[in-house]
C-alpha cells in the first residue's frame, strides 16, 4: 500500500519534472493555486459533474499497462469520464497540497494523523455554529 508520504514525494517529483518549480517559490501563489482547485471543484459540483467510474472502468477493461497503447486508452477514458469533475478537482487540490508540503519538508501523513486525533477530542462542531 502506498503511504500518503510516498504520494507526497511522487507529487512533488512530478511537479518538478513538469516545470512548476522553475521559478522562485511564492507561498501566496502556491496557496492560491490550491484555492483555485477547490473553486473548480465547487463549479464542477454546481454543474453536477461527477466522475463516472463505471464507464471509466468499462473503457479500461482488457487493457494491460504493459500494452503499447495503454497510455492512449487511459487518457481517452480519463478525459471522457473523470476530467473536470468534482473528484478530479479535489484530487488536484490534494496534489498541490502534497507538492507544497514536500517542498517545505512537512511530513503531511504524520500531521494529518495528529490533527485527526486532536479533532476526535474536540466538542461537537468544535463549539461553533457550523
Amino acid at each position: 500500500m502506498t503511504t500518503i508520504q510516498e504520494l507526497t514525494e511522487l507529487a512533488h517529483k512530478n511537479s518538478i519534472s513538469k516545470g512548476f518549480w522553475d521559478q522562485e517559490f511564492n507561498m501566496g501563489q502556491s496557496l492560491m493555486l490550491i484555492v483555485s482547485e477547490v473553486s473548480e471543484a465547487l463549479e464542477a459540483d454546481r454543474k453536477d459533474q461527477f466522475a463516472n467510474m463505471k464507464l471509466f472502468n468499462k473503457m479500461m477493461e482488457g487493457w494491460d499497462e504493459g500494452h503499447y497503447a495503454y497510455d492512449n486508452a487511459f487518457k481517452m477514458a480519463f478525459v471522457a469520464h473523470i476530467k473536470n469533475t468534482v473528484e478530479d478537482e479535489l484530487s488536484d487540490a490534494v496534489i498541490r497540497i502534497m507538492d507544497l508540503a514536500a517542498y517545505k519538508g512537512i511530513d503531511l501523513e504524520r500531521h494529518i494523523k495528529l490533527k485527526m486525533k486532536y479533532n476526535s477530542m474536540r466538542e461537537y462542531k468544535h463549539g461553533k455554529k457550523y
